[in-house]
């Protein structure tokens, strides 16, 4: 067929199954995946379901599976070794030394490969969003990643499970969700259409409310593509309407009425939510609609007076089936649409914001008067005090000139000056891997990259099974290029958020993996009770998480408070080469104080930690290396 690509490496898509019920397959994360699977049309996969321990209603499967997608049954026990150590779903190339883990990545590589397939699907690759970047951000630094691909899906399963008993209490992550749906929308175009919004408002005469001017204008598709009546739908739905319709609406030609171009930014109206993420269908509400549909049909059950607590989630609700394809993939999943009463709009200042994180307050403070002076001069009273631990061996190189090209970071895309330095970064941290390594021991170097740091220590420690663990797949596809040129057999590749990477392991490294990713790689470590070799990266992008706050340390919590330790983070990052010396041995000291607090608070777990300069200093002003052995 004209314009069809044949995938050129078969490619095996794994997805857990523990039970089916009412038309839901468990966990959301699977039904999410044959949602989108039936929704692309895609077949280039070969889909394996595999069975946990408890596994439940497989002949029932039948009813919630599309009929067009051919799936097989496996056991955990025959996955392939590489998927084993990673969370699910997976996609997994042959052969099997290439995978990609978790909810987001294997979703959006479902939805490339699909266009790549058939490339006249622009409306599967624009499931991606402006420049491509739904849900890319790992869940580890994106709230709106984790609510999607974690904590909405973890919160519903336990809300069906509750509600099998007893009442369901509403989830938080619903809560917020609404809220979320409440804000004014921003886009790369917005003031634009922020003005087309108030001319259509003053042409009218009243600002028309999205929820109910859905239901007066009746945009009803069904899977098709006439257009919405640009008289009576609100310019949020004409703009996201247009997009899913084979001819779009034309901008208009006449200029705009002076009112309207004269209006300062603060006076014209926000832009209403139509889909999730703002006012076009994105990948983001494919993975909703599975969790708020089997949502919706629990409160409807049980719980129908809380419904009106939810107008903004309802709308969304009706809204998105108007989207082409989505009512046929919904009936070959199994999932029967509820029709929902019409609700009235309104606030509530209780719930959630998806902004709230511990310390917010202290985070936006913007002032840092005083410089780090202060902080250090606190921390000297209390006996803490900059003192590297010596190096090792100073001037151990590898011997570069011997080693096949493909090893060496000149391979990769950067000038002579930047590859000498980063030669002589991986001589430090190859030196104590390699003193520390013993045959048969897995090393896992995450936040890859372009795996300059993996190929390296694969190809010195041949009788070491080396993992390259990265979130950005063209950076992995380079590296694998490099490998492949070495025919190295004792190396994997894994596209994932590095929570998703379940395996064991003896040793961690990390090369300028940025701000809190550091610490993320320094706890993955004491978990699996590994060695680490770090080396941190990017401090000024540090604060507190979901999973972090600083000080971490209890010797640097007695001293100091957060806002003094992010003053530390801060001037750390200071240490660029065409900084003063002065100003840049500040920003050394400063860095050594925020990775010292790193060090203690992993001695309080049962490390021993050194804190090393890199040799040359010169080889990257961000040459700190925290070495940690479990005692």
């Amino acid at each position: 067929m004209k314009g069809i690509k044949k995938s050129l490496t078969e490619e095996y898509l794994y997805l857990d199954f523990s039970h089916q019920k009412e038309g839901c397959i468990f966990p959301l994360h699977t039904s999410i995946t044959l949602f989108l699977l039936s929704y692309c049309d895609c077949k280039i996969f070969k889909v394996c379901l595999v069975l946990t321990g408890e596994s439940t209603g497989i002949s029932l499967l039948k009813n919630v599976l599309s009929e067009d997608v051919e799936i097989q049954i496996i056991s955990r026990q025959e996955l392939p070794p590489i998927v084993q150590n990673c969370c699910l779903p997976a996609v997994v190339e042959r052969p099997d030394n290439f995978c990609r883990a978790g909810l987001a990545v294997v979703l959006r590589h479902i939805i490339q490969k699909s266009y790549e397939a058939d490339p006249s699907k622009k409306e599967i690759l624009e499931l991606l969003g402006f420049k491509k970047t739904c849900l890319k951000a790992c869940a580890e630094v994106s709230q709106w990643t984790r609510l999607c691909e974690l904590t909405i899906p973890l919160a519903i399963e336990n809300f069906l499970k509750e509600s099998s008993d007893q009442p369901p209490t509403i989830p938080a992550e619903i809560l917020v969700l609404e809220k979320k749906l409440s804000e004014p929308v921003r886009v790369h175009n917005d003031d634009k259409l922020r003005r087309q919004k108030l001319k259509q408002q003053k042409a009218a005469g009243v600002r028309p409310s999205l929820a109910k001017e859905e239901t007066k204008s009746k945009v009803h598709r069904q899977e098709t593509s006439e257009e919405v009546d640009s008289s009576s739908a609100s310019l949020e739905l004409r703009v996201a309407f247009s997009k899913l319709t084979v001819h779009e609406e034309s901008a208009p030609a006449n200029r705009e009425p002076a009112h309207v171009r004269k209006a300062k930014a603060s006076d014209l109206p926000p832009l209403d939510h139509v889909f999730v993420e703002g006012l076009y269908f994105t990948l983001a509400d494919i993975v909703l609609l599975p969790c708020i549909h089997h949502f919706l049909v629990i409160i409807c059950k049980k719980l129908s007076e809380k419904l009106v607590e939810f107008p903004l989630l309802a709308a969304w609700y009706q809204r998105i089936q108007e989207v082409p394809r989505v009512k046929t993939t919904a009936s070959q999943c199994g999932i029967q649409f509820l029709n929902l009463p019409e609700l009235q709009t309104t606030s509530n200042e209780q719930q959630p914001s998806l902004d709230e994180v511990p310390c917010v307050e202290e985070q936006n403070d913007p002032s840092f008067i005083g410089g780090p002076r202060p902080t250090m001069t606190k921390l000297m009273e209390k006996g803490i005090e900059v003192m590297f631990s010596p190096h090792p061996c100073p001037t151990w190189t590898l011997d570069w000139d011997t080693l096949p090209a493909a090893v060496s970071p000149k391979e990769g895309k950067m000038s002579s000056d930047r590859a000498l330095r980063k030669q002589q970064q991986l001589n430090n941290l190859v030196y104590v891997v390699t003193n520390q390594a013993k045959p048969g021991d897995r090393i896992v170097d995450f936040c890859s990259g372009g795996g300059h740091v993996g190929i390296v220590l694969a190809h010195m420690l041949p009788s070491c099974q080396v993992t390259l663990i990265e979130n950005k797949e063209l950076s992995l596809i380079r590296a694998k290029k490099r490998s492949d040129e070495l025919g190295l057999s004792n190396i994997w590749f894994i596209q994932a958020n590095m929570e998703y990477f379940t395996g064991t392991f003896n040793i961690g490294v990390a090369l300028h993996a940025c701000g809190v990713a550091t610490d993320m790689v320094i706890e993955h470590c004491i978990k699996t009770r590994a060695s680490f070799v770090t080396c941190p990266c990017c401090y000024g992008f540090i604060q507190n998480t979901s999973k972090f706050n600083f000080p971490k340390s209890e010797q640097f919590k007695k001293t100091l408070s957060y806002k003094e330790h992010m003053i530390l983070c801060r001037f750390a990052d200071q240490t660029a080469v065409q900084l003063p010396p002065q100003r840049r041995l500040i920003g050394k000291q400063c860095m050594f104080l925020v990775d010292l607090d790193r060090a203690r608070a992993a001695e309080e777990r049962g490390y021993s930690i050194q804190v090393i300069s890199m040799e040359p200093e010169s080889c990257s002003p961000k040459n700190n290396m925290i070495v940690g052995v479990p005692i």
